[in-house]
């Protein structure tokens, strides 16, 4: 993705709450390029992913127009949360910006704990 102008502060560096926002482009992205779209998940199976914890380094400043390589990747998941990570570098140099993870708990659409629809298990590697 490339640095939008509204996403710098300042100081004319990505604005640091950006970064989450970019962590879940990453996610969305991860589970469209499986095969499956997240708004299907809640649409046909009533299953959200709630954010329960987040986390994110800052290494280099990102600015206007560069271009940022978001990698996600599931660290750990089992039938009731997944963990995911995320590295985020400077497209030309490959300079490393930033790295986090996010952590998932599966409800419900009535917001209650759920269990994974055992279709997904391949995808967040759960056996």
């Amino acid at each position: 993705m490339r640095v939008r102008y509204a996403e710098t502060d300042q100081m004319g560096v990505v604005y640091h709450a950006n970064y989450l926002i970019w962590m879940e482009v990453g996610r969305v992205e991860y589970f469209r390029a499986a095969g499956i779209r997240y708004r299907d998940m809640e649409e046909h199976d009533g299953i959200r992913l709630a954010v329960v914890e987040a986390n994110c380094r800052y290494i280099a400043p990102a600015h206007y127009d560069d271009e940022v390589i978001i990698r996600t990747s599931i660290e750990e998941a089992n039938k009731r949360s997944v963990r995911l990570n995320y590295h985020m570098r400077e497209a030309e140099s490959d300079r490393k910006l930033a790295e986090g993870f996010t952590r998932h708990f599966f409800l419900s659409h009535d917001m209650r704990p759920a269990k994974l629809p055992e279709k997904y298990w391949p995808l967040f590697g759960v056996s």
